[in-house]
């Protein structure tokens, strides 16, 4: 079958890996030059297969006019006159209750843990250089109340197979040292051993090379802009790019908060809209001055990986539209907030700063298989901060379903 990847990001590229494994003539179409160069390009790096909890949870209602009213809030609302960002709010602020959250972090341990066993596999199969490291996690809560509601989550996460261990203060510096620049705001942490860390883009590139040789054959069409899906009679045909029309026996669409303009001249309006984030990219300076285990201040909604030589600090949520600008005051803070955690670690003279942005679903679901009424058009769309930690799982999901295979998990809450 021919199969036409769009989107060459973290979770296009394992959907054509594994439809290319399944033995699918597959080509990825690609507006820029390469592979990784949006929002898998310099994400945080973590690979979080026990932390999938939605920022829509049943504490969050409480939280959002300190978020909005601050201007150092980790979540930022700036209103625009779009239909689509007020409905989006609308399901979000709808999904914030302990129904939903419970729901959607079962839903999304199953896919996490099947995407963890297939990342390591691949990773060791195709002998990929990302910077991978069986890092660990440490998620550090400065508010008392945030950490008893973290407790009571890892309660509930251990019924469904996440082992994760509740330190105290005391037990976050001596399993993570470097974070006694902030132990005076610190009341506890929680410690998930079995977490990863890599670089993205690298883990990317290998993909690319791997698809490139062995007897894959994918063919990588960049700098190839994708303007219509094409459909006749209830099916896809092929696409419309600006170099003319591609046609395919089938389309998975993966590119991310760009994917809904293709979408809305079929009259489908998914809901996903695009959580704007940063990052910095620090060479350290000091090895016992920067954190070994990944951390992630839960406060701050910033999280901190060691990638090779390299510390990656990451952070923000703000709905803002697709502006990919970089907001200087937004930089600024996620520099000031970095240099309080781990002051000695990095050069901070060498920031490497991005910006991108995430496409969320309003309950942290991504939206993967076929869509009704085109069956041959399938979606690996809305994974928000969970990109790359999720991206082989929903591959493996919508390569099952576009090859007619019972997918690995149930599709409660994540079909199209």
């Amino acid at each position: 079958m021919k199969v036409l990847v769009l989107g060459a990001g973290v979770t296009g590229l394992a959907a054509a890996y594994l439809l290319a494994r399944d033995g699918h003539a597959v080509t990825v179409l690609e507006r820029r030059g390469g592979v990784a160069l949006e929002s898998s390009h310099a994400n945080g790096g973590q690979l979080s297969y026990s932390y999938v909890a939605p920022l829509a949870g049943p504490g969050v209602i409480g939280k959002l006019p300190g978020w909005l009213l601050d201007r150092d809030s980790p979540v930022r609302f700036r209103p625009r006159l779009d239909p689509a960002q007020w409905a989006w709010g609308a399901r979000f602020l709808a999904a914030c209750n302990a129904g939903t959250a419970d729901r959607t972090t079962r839903r999304l341990l199953l896919l996490s843990f099947l995407s963890r066993d297939l990342t390591r596999a691949v990773i060791g199969d195709e002998a990929i250089e990302c910077s991978f490291r069986h890092a660990g996690k440490l998620v550090v809560y400065s508010d008392t109340l945030g950490f008893e509601a973290a407790r009571r989550l890892v309660d509930y996460q251990r019924r469904l197979g996440s082992e994760q261990e509740p330190l105290s203060r005391e037990g976050c510096l001596m399993t993570e040292p470097s974070l006694a620049g902030i132990a005076h705001r610190l009341c506890g942490g929680i410690l998930t051993r079995g977490e990863d860390a890599a670089e993205c883009r690298l883990f990317c590139a290998g993909l690319e090379r791997a698809m490139r040789g062995g007897n894959l054959g994918v063919t990588f069409a960049f700098g190839t802009e994708v303007r219509q899906i094409l459909a006749v009679g209830g099916r896809v045909v092929g696409v419309l790019t600006d170099a003319g029309v591609e046609e395919a026996d089938a389309v998975v669409l993966a590119m991310g908060a760009g994917s809904t303009r293709l979408l809305a001249p079929l009259g489908i309006r998914p809901p996903l809209y695009p959580l704007k984030g940063y990052s910095l990219t620090l060479p350290i300076a000091s090895d016992e001055a920067a954190p070994r285990i990944s951390v992630t201040d839960f406060a701050r909604k910033v999280v901190y990986a060691r990638l090779g030589r390299d510390l990656r600090v990451a952070g923000m949520a703000d709905l803002v539209g697709y502006d990919t600008r970089f907001d200087l005051a937004r930089l600024d803070l996620l520099v000031r907030q970095a240099r309080e955690a781990f002051p000695e670690a990095a050069d901070w003279r060498t920031l490497r700063p991005w910006a991108g942005l995430r496409p969320a679903t309003p309950t942290a679901l991504p939206i993967l298989g076929p869509v009704p009424g085109l069956p041959n058009l399938h979606l690996n769309i809305g994974h928000g901060a969970l990109g790359f930690t999720l991206a082989m799982g929903s591959a493996r999901v919508v390569a099952d379903l576009l090859a007619g295979r019972a997918p690995p998990i149930p599709m409660d809450g994540f079909a199209a």
